[in-house]
């Protein structure tokens, strides 16, 4: 693979940091990334939300390797220096939210081909979380799987998800999809939005940590999303309620102060998930990863046990037999 760049600068991640160019099976160039750890007990998966991309998960990959597990992500189709799919470059914007498994194909492809160490378990983001589940059911070569304030449902005042679903459908068929979703517009959310509203972390650091990224190489940030994105995800999360989970030890964590997914959608399927564990993690906001040392430190090490103790598979997933709705196993909620 040819190598891409890789801001090891602003990523304050292991020294072992570097990036390659690779295409999906429709064309798209994408950018992925790897950090290999010394001690390697196994490689973390590590889907991102949308506007992310590599170099932000440099401190998770740092968390990781301490722990013995090489990391590997990657920039989606739209975001970060994979191909921009629209001639406004700040539009999070996607064709169809299935193209997002073209894009997982291609790590898996890329995984294979850097040698990362084996077992492989998921952790998945937000929008990678959306991602990750469908690519779990579809049978992911994983033997676990982790998410962090999954997108199984967007946040929105009841009231207005009708008038969502209708525009964004309705715009799709007069060309104008790529127009930006009610609320939304091209700035960079860390630009503009001080600290102490921001939806995404409780902590200043952390919070600084992606500013000076987006300052640094402005040619990784993102605006808000398309109507045509906003589309797809209402379709596919819906889709993927309707959906039993996968046969795979898994786990969630969920901050108390979430405001951009819906915590319901993430109860329901936790308390439907035989086995699967829910930590929520009280005052923490969108981004629990990117939150203080005090805070991240309990979360990594509960997620490296489950990797650790994941019973081999045969490298697929399978859907749950059992469909029945099952308690979760929700721990006490943590003091950020």
């Amino acid at each position: 693979m040819e190598h891409a760049p890789f801001f090891a600068d602003v990523a304050d991640g292991p020294e072992n940091g570097a990036a390659w160019w690779l295409p999906a099976r429709d064309g798209v160039r994408l950018r992925v990334g790897a950090w290999r750890g010394t001690v390697e007990r196994g490689t973390v998966l590590l889907f991102p939300g949308r506007t992310e991309y590599i170099e932000k998960y440099g401190r998770t990959a740092r968390d990781f390797a301490q722990r013995g597990y090489a990391t590997l992500t990657l920039d989606w189709r739209g975001q970060g220096l994979s191909d921009r799919l629209t001639g406004d470059i700040m539009s999070g914007h996607v064709g169809l939210f299935s193209d997002y498994q073209h894009d997982v194909a291609a790590m898996i492809e890329a995984a294979e081909a850097l040698d990362m160490p084996k077992p492989w378990h998921l952790l998945a983001h937000s929008m990678g979380g959306c991602i990750g589940l469908r690519a779990v059911i579809d049978g992911l070569p994983v033997h676990s799987c982790a998410f962090s304030g999954p997108m199984w449902g967007i946040q929105m005042a009841k009231s207005l998800r009708p008038l969502a679903w209708s525009l964004s459908f309705g715009v799709r068929h007069v060309g104008l999809g790529h127009l930006y979703a009610p609320g939304t517009d091209p700035e960079n959310y860390v630009l503009t939005e001080p600290f102490e509203t921001n939806k995404l972390t409780g902590c200043p650091d952390m919070y600084q940590y992606m500013i000076d990224q987006a300052l640094a190489y402005p040619e990784l940030g993102l605006g808000g999303p398309s109507l045509q994105w906003l589309y797809e995800a209402l379709k596919e999360t819906r889709a993927l309620s309707l959906h039993p989970s996968p046969d795979l030890p898994c786990m969630t964590v969920l901050g108390t102060k979430e405001e951009i997914v819906c915590p319901r959608r993430i109860e329901q399927r936790i308390s439907k998930w035989p086995g699967a564990r829910l930590e929520l993690v009280q005052e923490g906001r969108h981004e629990v990863l990117m939150d203080s040392p005090g805070v991240r430190a309990p979360v990594f090490d509960i997620m490296c046990e489950m990797f650790d103790t994941a019973p081999p598979t045969e490298g697929q997933s399978q859907v749950s037999k059992d469909r029945a709705p099952r308690s979760a196993a929700a721990s006490p909620a943590r003091q950020s």
